[in-house]
């Protein structure tokens, strides 16, 4: 049977990849160590949904290991062998604050990790397609040099730019800005990830996420914008917003929505490739219009606090443009717009959440 690695596997997108591969007949191995419960406290473990898919899950086997550790990564794909024919690398640190606290740690896992996931691939699986979740902080600030206008609920990009109508692509320049500590982490891992690509002629992939989500984020403060907002609504928790009048703008891509990419790279996969990934101008909001939606659909106002500072790095505006991936995969589709996204997680999440 063809054998799946996902790492992150009790996580957003590494638990939709579990369930989604699985359906597809694959033995999945998921690696996973709850270190998120590390990163943001016990409220956002991860726990719950390592039972789940133990409980749940036909042909999942779950390794609590930590993805720094050379040696148990290794054996595990020694043993596996050439039966992995799928890599799916989602294990991460993905805070910008958390990584100014321990750089150490932040570098550890998201370069060094990548670098193990990928060197126990070109050892035991070298015809496996490696793909890798990466983020758009690989650009840095960069984007907040773009020609932005203010509008009463948003910033949004000058109309005569050429990311525009679709929003920014692949061609935007990673140098010459702040990315945050975590950013930087995740470039290494980018580039490295390309690097076993070109150069040891891996099938790889890096997407370019913007912010992902679902009713499966175990949203904390510092990682997990819509997923947290929803939960703070339910739960009559304060939130607090950062810099840029609350008008920032993000993409959100539902994790239904970036498997559905992956699978598609998995059947017909590339070398070295790097793709703009999310909800584009199909799925998007500022920071006030997320608000606003979460009181329209859960009926409950919002207890939030405006704090002048804006995060180290943090974006104004990202919209990414997904069409070099729809290039080469042209019948790609988006499912879930923001609206969608945060109905379900609110329907999904009422019974946890507003008993809290």
């Amino acid at each position: 049977m063809s054998v799946a690695v996902i790492t992150g596997s009790a996580g957003l997108i590494g638990s939709e990849a579990v369930r989604y591969f699985a359906a597809k007949g694959m033995q999945v191995a998921g690696i996973d160590n709850d270190m998120r419960s590390y990163f943001f406290g016990p409220d956002a473990s991860t726990e719950w949904m390592r039972k789940q898919l133990v409980a749940s899950t036909k042909n999942y086997e779950h390794h609590s290991l930590d993805i720094r550790n050379q040696d148990e990564i290794l054996r595990l794909f020694q043993r596996l062998g050439a039966n992995v024919s799928l890599v799916i690398h989602t294990a991460a640190q993905p805070s910008h604050d958390w990584a100014a606290k321990e750089p150490f740690t932040d570098f550890n896992v998201n370069a060094g990790g990548t670098l193990t996931m990928l060197e126990a691939t070109r050892r035991f699986c070298p015809e496996a397609a490696f793909i890798f979740t990466s983020t758009n902080k690989v650009y840095g600030d960069a984007p907040n040099s773009l020609p932005l206008l203010e509008q009463e609920s948003r910033w949004e990009l000058e109309k005569s730019h050429r990311f525009a109508e679709k929003g920014i692509t692949e061609e935007m320049s990673i140098d010459q800005s702040m990315h945050s500590v975590f950013g930087a982490s995740k470039v290494s891992a980018d580039v490295m990830v390309q690097e076993y690509g070109r150069y040891f002629g891996l099938k790889t992939a890096c997407f370019r996420a913007g912010c992902l989500t679902g009713p499966n984020h175990s949203g904390a403060q510092l990682h997990g914008f819509l997923a947290f907002l929803m939960k703070c609504n339910m739960t009559g928790t304060p939130y607090s917003v950062f810099g840029y009048k609350g008008k920032q703008v993000r993409d959100n891509l539902h994790s239904s929505d970036l498997i559905r990419a992956f699978d598609l790279f998995f059947e017909k996969p590339g070398s070295a490739q790097v793709y703009n990934i999310g909800g584009g101008r199909f799925s998007n909001c500022s920071m006030l219009e997320a608000i606003a939606m979460c009181e329209k659909i859960s009926g409950r106002e919002m207890k939030w606090e405006y704090v002048p500072s804006n995060r180290m790095g943090d974006h104004i505006w990202w919209i990414g443009d997904i069409g070099r991936f729809q290039s080469h995969y042209p019948q790609y589709q988006l499912r879930y717009d923001v609206n969608a996204i945060l109905r379900e997680i609110h329907e999904m999440n009422y019974e946890r959440w507003s008993t809290a």
